[in-house]
């Protein structure tokens, strides 16, 4: 078992340099790197014209305004090719009456998903991928997430989770469970010894 797992790509682990690639996508050629300066989530899905993927498809679109507020570019990946891509953008918004906004990238060879490790090297379709990387404005992954084929992701997780990268990064604080925007965050530990019954775990209000 050891011997089997040694054979597959490395996943992808908090603080890697996103691996750049280039590809075709909805909006035209597309590459990684040249998002840089932006945060990016790269999410993948196991193939379109499915019910899970459609229903975040959907719910992403509808909320990319959010977003690119947050100075963050959403790319999608599947290895469904690019025509199979345009015709799943026409049939959602035919039925849903919403304008798939970001690009959509095709790996038919599954290179990027590989790339990835969100596909095993001997793996013959890409079922069980259904991963997310928060990639930051340096092209470093910050958080990744993975849930199987059948289960959907939340958007409002998503955007959670993206503002709490962005308020550690701009704030010398850490955040607890279940934050979100205007709580209260946590101090980081710097004074064992001041006495205070709550030195390891002291909030202070944020603006």
């Amino acid at each position: 078992m050891i011997e089997a797992a040694a054979s597959m790509p490395s996943a992808i682990r908090i603080g890697d340099a996103a691996p750049d690639f280039q590809a075709r996508s909805t909006r035209g050629e597309f590459q990684l790197s040249k998002l840089r300066g932006h945060w990016v989530l790269l999410f993948s899905h196991p193939a379109d014209f499915t019910p899970v993927c459609s229903t975040e498809f959907v719910a992403l679109a509808r909320r990319q305004a959010e977003f690119e507020a947050l100075g963050c570019k959403l790319v999608g990946v599947s290895v469904d090719s690019l025509y199979a891509h345009i015709a799943w953008v026409r049939a959602l918004k035919d039925l849903f009456e919403v304008e798939i906004g970001f690009p959509i990238i095709e790996d038919p060879s599954m290179a990027v998903g590989r790339a990835y490790g969100m596909i095993g090297e001997n793996a013959a379709d890409s079922m069980a991928m259904r991963s997310t990387f928060f990639i930051d404005p340096q092209g470093v992954v910050r958080a990744t997430t993975a849930y199987p084929h059948n289960v959907g992701r939340s958007v409002d997780e998503l955007l959670r989770l993206l503002r709490a990268l962005k308020c550690v990064d701009e704030k010398d604080v850490l955040t607890p469970e279940g934050w979100t925007e205007g709580e209260a965050a946590l101090l980081p530990v710097d004074d064992q010894t001041s006495g205070a019954r709550d030195w390891f775990c002291r909030f202070e209000p944020q603006p």
